[in-house]
């Protein structure tokens, strides 16, 4: 396993020192792989979409339709919405 450092300013550390039970490592190390899993599928979604034969003018109007049946979902499920 590889070890990383990197600094903070003293303000951060302060406001860090506070919370001495927190494992501050083990959150940097959470939020590093979820970073690179947003990453991942960033390139995944662009790799996908490059392929689509969907003009910018089609998804507009695939949008609005999904919006519409949200929307008429949501007033069936809480009829006191507009």
């Amino acid at each position: 396993m590889v070890s990383v450092s990197f600094t903070i300013s003293d303000e951060l550390r302060a406001k860090m020192e506070k919370f001495p039970w927190i494992n501050w490592s083990e959150i940097a190390r959470e939020d590093a792989i979820k970073r690179e899993m947003l990453h991942e599928d960033f390139w995944e979604f662009n790799r996908i979409v490059s392929k689509s034969k969907l003009t910018e003018k089609d998804a507009m109007q695939l949008a609005k339709e999904v919006n519409r049946g949200m929307h008429a979902r949501y007033k069936k499920l809480y009829p006191g919405l507009r």
